[in-house]
């Protein structure tokens, strides 16, 4: 059984649309499985299909130019309808531009391609295709696309419900998921030797081919040092001066540092909510790893234990991407909050005027309470309702103004 991917449908539909169809996001997450699945489908309803690979240089030999490239496409498919797919598209010189000379040329072909996330910082393609693509994000696979795989499909609809009845599977499928995180090749791998194999072969590719071509780096270990500490920190306010020191490095070169790591799916900050710069954090972003797997490679992790401190920061790492993926097509931002006094709330989403305070515990709670934390932010800015995500309770409580639901981690899944 392949691992089903969320995106496909929303790719699927997008076929129809003339803009380019850009699928992003780290490498080895499935792109480009994701491209041979849709072009089998196509075949198979009779449509003519050409794929490209740039890895393989008896296709990155038409790249040279459009011309070349447009002549080897209309001798295939006859300057017929067809869908062309362009894996690896970062590797063309000036990608985007090459791009957008394809599109405005109002040509009958559709064009699909991959690219990692030097695809952005390398060609600046964003600017090159304004109004002429629409990216899809494929990040490493969910917690609902794993749990729907390692069941072979059983929980394929109302994961929630499905969970609640075997909480002995439950436990055993989020200790895997967070102690090894969602790259394909990892979550098909039978064995924790073969799965850290795996995570070890996923990140040398990453440094070898992202980050010393796009920082031109003769040697990468202060950047490995940068994102083992962000690893050890992982959660915690990253004060840039104290990671400039714990580094080595010079605070400007910590920021470049940091934003590649961004910009390549390592990892993700998120900002802190704040209206009173005076009595609240206005500047330390928190740093998250996108994939939990490949953080605990960072940190020599490969065994979890429930009652660790480190699980109870993976578990909440999966609980911001949860909410990210929750928020997805609505305008909401995630932040945290933090007073000068250390009252914080570990996720507040913010969707204008309405926020929502979210409180995340990895323990098992068997009744409802409110901390001290979450009750300052309640009393000073009064929302209609805030989250306690948590293992197992399902309740809610009303405090002051605000409904208080205490929620299974696994409700986030519906």
């Amino acid at each position: 059984m392949e691992i089903q991917r969320d995106i496909l449908p929303e790719l699927r539909r997008h076929l129809e649309q003339k803009e380019i169809s850009l699928v992003i996001g780290p490498r080895q997450a499935g792109k480009t499985t994701i491209l041979r699945t849709l072009l089998k489908q196509l075949q198979e309803e009779g449509h003519i299909c050409l794929y490209f690979n740039l890895d393989i240089d008896t296709d990155a030999q038409y790249f040279t130019s459009q011309h070349r490239f447009l002549e080897r496409v209309d001798v295939q498919a006859g300057r017929k309808r067809a869908f062309v797919f362009i894996d690896e598209v970062q590797r063309i010189e000036n990608a985007g531009l090459f791009l957008k000379g394809l599109y405005d040329r109002e040509l009958p072909y559709k064009f699909i391609a991959t690219g990692s996330g030097s695809l952005e910082l390398k060609e600046k393609i964003a600017e090159s295709l304004v109004g002429r693509k629409q990216n899809f994000y494929l990040y490493t696979v969910s917690i609902n696309e794993f749990i729907r795989y390692r069941t072979k499909g059983q929980a394929r609809e109302r994961l929630s419900d499905w969970l609640a009845t075997d909480p002995i599977l439950e436990n055993q499928l989020l200790l895997e998921y967070l102690t090894f995180g969602g790259y394909p090749r990892v979550v098909t791998a039978t064995t924790a030797v073969e799965k850290n194999a795996i995570l070890s072969e996923i990140f040398q590719g990453y440094i070898e081919r992202d980050i010393k071509l796009l920082l031109q780096l003769e040697k990468s270990r202060a950047f490995v040092t940068l994102l083992q500490i962000l690893a050890n920190r992982a959660g915690k306010m990253a004060n840039i001066n104290e990671l400039a020191k714990l580094s080595e490095l010079s605070v400007p070169t910590v920021k470049n540092y940091l934003w590649y790591s961004e910009k390549t799916f390592i990892t993700t900050a998120v900002t802190p909510f704040f209206r009173n710069r005076e009595k609240e954090i206005v500047k330390s972003p928190q740093y998250y790893f996108l994939d939990s797997g490949l953080r605990n490679f960072l940190i020599g992790l490969n065994q979890l234990d429930r009652s660790t401190e480190d699980m109870g920061f993976l578990f909440q790492q999966m609980v911001f991407r949860l909410l990210q993926d929750h928020f997805r097509d609505s305008v909401a931002s995630i932040h945290f909050w933090r007073t000068q006094t250390q009252a914080e709330v570990d996720f507040v989403v913010n969707r204008g005027r309405d926020l929502l305070p979210v409180e995340v515990k990895s323990s098992l709670m068997d009744q409802p309470k409110v901390g001290r934390s979450l009750h300052s932010f309640l009393q000073k800015y009064q929302p209609a309702e805030a989250w306690v995500i948590n293992r197992q309770l399902d309740t809610a409580l009303q405090v002051g103004n605000t409904k208080v639901y205490f929620r299974p981690w696994r409700r986030l899944l519906e």
